[in-house]
Order: structure tokens, then C-alpha cells, then sequence
């Protein structure tokens, strides 16, 4: 059994490496979308604030604000929890809090957006006459490319995952090999356990490559457990594997399963806030993006990464992963079939 599974294992290696346009593609194009970002999303071009605003239960709020809150390039979030505002104003989820009906608000020192607003909000930067009284909290300044990088590396894993097994899968069973496996001694399961082992291994590598480079190019570093972001990953890869694999369990047509694919593997990329944060996005839509391995991949590993986590913190998403996994395993493994009837 264990040495059919090896052969298996070995063959689906030989082949992709093979495959060189696929090889390099997997190689090349995280480190293209890091380059262009990297340019693209400077401190000089950064257009995009997010104000929180503390409001009181009768919604009063400062006349002398509403420059501020009604601002076109300013996006206001109604919070009703102080920690948790402050909390994401450290992590640079929000660039000011702002207390409407007091006239508090709170910048991080280390974030410039942050300054900017507060111009905006005192006009022209006075500090001294004004009904506002600022306040500081302090935390160490990520970059947006170095939060941009964990999701571009589940993103990566996301396209080798659900194109390198589902696609392929599909393709055995067009041209006839999954037919020929069938009447070998290999079971659907071992067949199944051989190409997760296999895209694992190839995405693991890969993303260690990229992580490797793009921490000796642009001085990306992991703040928290290296042994926790490795666990976030592998977990996030078996989820997206398995659910490539469960996609591909019946199917014959390439050209459907390329739309299927793409059908699934564009929204969870939009929704998953590879490119952008979610906060402030509307409450269904937010929901949603839960429903995506990729989601919790990236929240984990941004957690790990960016925030200095460990296991404790990121354990939740890795048993929502391991969840995943085995829910489409499941699925996949009853559905499955060498081919169409």
C-alpha cells in the first residue's frame, strides 16, 4: 500500500517539474504582484483612509467633525467598543479613532496616514484652540506591502492548489487514466491521499522559495512562531487541496472545471482580503469570507507574521482549516469516481 502510494507520489512530482511553464508561473508570479506593489502602494500614493467613530446612544456629534466624516477620500466606521477600536488602530486597520461626541480621538504615532487625517480633522494641523483633544497610542508600523505578503502566498497556494490537483484530476479522468487506474489494485482513497501528499509537498517548497527571497529582497520578517506559520500553511494547503479535490470528483470536462474553478477561485480571493482589509464592508459580506479556507489562511498567517503570534492565538483558524479538510475529504471521497458512467 505504502509503496503504491510513493510511486504515485513520485510520478506526480516528475510530472509537474516537467511542466516547466507551470514551475516557473508558481515561482514568478508572487514575487511580480509583491514587485508592482511594492511600487504601486508607496506612502506617496496612498489614497485610502478608514476613520472609526465612537458615537454616543443619541448620536450626537461635534459640528466641527462633520468636515471630516463627510470627506470623499475618508471612509467612517461606526465602532461601539473603545478596546477593540484601539485595537485595530494598533494593527492598522483603522488610521484614527475618533470619539464624535467628546471631541477625543486617538492616531497611531507610527502610522503617517494617521497624521494626515488629523490635519484634516483640527484644519491644517492647529493643535492648540478646538473643542479636540487628541490622544496616542503606540505600535509598531506594518508597511501595507509587508501586510499585503501573507496574502499573497495563500493566494498562491490557493491557485496551485485548487489548478494543480482539481484541474489535473479532471484531466486524467478526459484522457482515459483514471480509467486505467481502476483496474489496478489502488483504491480511490489511496489514489486521493497520493495527490494531497504530492501538492503539499510541491506547495510547501514553493512557498518557502518565495518567503525565503522576498524576506532576503525586501526585509520581510515574521514577527511571531515560525513553527505556528508553518502550521497555518499546511493546514490552509491540505483545506485548498481537498477542496480542489472535491471539485474535481466527478468531473470530465476541462473547460467546465476551468470555469468552476474560476467561478470559485476569484470571489475567494476578493473576499478572502488578499488586497484589502474588510473592515467596514457589509455584515453579509464579511460572513461570507468566512466561508473560505482561504480566508482564515491569511488571518492566521497575517496574525503570525505581522501581529508576533503563536499557537494559542492562531489556533482557531488552524482547527477551522482541519475542519475544512476533513469535511471535503469526506465529500470528495463519496463522490469521487475513475469515470463517468
Amino acid at each position: 500500500m505504502f509503496k503504491r502510494i510513493w510511486t504515485l507520489f513520485k510520478a506526480r512530482n516528475i510530472e509537474f517539474y516537467r511542466d516547466r511553464s507551470a514551475l516557473g508561473w508558481s515561482l514568478l508570479f508572487p514575487f511580480l504582484i509583491i514587485a508592482g506593489f511594492s511600487l504601486i502602494f508607496s506612502e506617496n500614493s496612498q489614497k485610502l483612509y478608514k476613520a472609526g467613530t465612537l458615537r454616543s446612544e443619541s448620536g450626537a456629534a461635534l459640528a466641527e467633525s462633520e468636515h471630516l466624516l463627510a470627506h470623499p477620500l475618508i471612509q467612517v466606521i461606526e465602532l461601539t467598543d473603545l478596546d477593540d477600536a484601539l485595537t485595530k488602530l494598533r494593527h492598522h486597520r483603522l488610521d484614527m479613532v475618533l470619539s464624535a461626541d467628546t471631541g477625543r480621538y486617538w492616531v497611531n504615532s507610527d502610522a503617517p496616514k494617521g497624521k494626515i487625517l488629523e490635519e484634516i480633522l483640527l484644519g491644517g494641523g492647529r493643535t492648540g484652540d478646538g473643542p479636540f483633544s487628541k490622544q496616542v497610542v503606540t505600535g509598531d508600523r506594518i508597511p501595507y506591502v509587508a501586510w499585503l505578503f501573507p496574502g499573497i502566498l495563500g493566494m498562491n497556494m490557493m491557485f496551485s492548489a485548487l489548478f494543480g490537483v482539481g484541474y489535473v484530476v479532471v484531466r486524467y479522468r478526459k484522457n482515459g487514466v483514471l480509467k486505467r487506474f481502476s483496474v489496478t489494485p489502488v483504491r480511490p482513497w489511496e489514489f486521493l491521499t497520493a495527490q494531497i501528499i504530492s501538492r503539499l509537498f510541491v506547495m510547501i517548497a514553493t512557498t518557502g522559495i518565495v518567503y525565503g527571497t522576498c524576506t532576503v529582497l525586501y526585509g520581510f520578517s515574521c514577527r511571531g512562531s515560525l513553527a505556528a506559520l508553518f502550521t497555518v500553511f499546511l493546514a490552509g494547503g491540505m483545506a485548498m487541496i481537498s477542496l480542489g479535490l472535491l471539485l474535481a470528483a466527478r468531473g470530465s470536462s476541462e473547460e467546465l472545471a476551468g470555469g468552476i474553478l474560476n467561478l470559485i477561485s476569484w470571489p475567494m480571493m476578493f473576499l478572502s482580503g488578499v488586497w484589502f482589509s474588510l473592515e467596514g464592508t457589509a455584515p453579509w459580506v464579511q460572513a461570507l469570507s468566512r466561508v473560505f479556507p482561504l480566508t482564515h489562511l491569511i488571518e492566521g498567517a497575517r496574525k503570525v507574521m505581522n501581529d508576533g503570534a503563536g499557537f494559542a492565538e492562531v489556533r482557531l483558524e488552524i482547527l477551522v482549516l482541519l475542519a475544512m479538510t476533513l469535511a471535503c475529504l469526506v465529500a470528495g471521497s463519496l463522490l469521487f469516481q475513475w469515470k463517468n458512467d
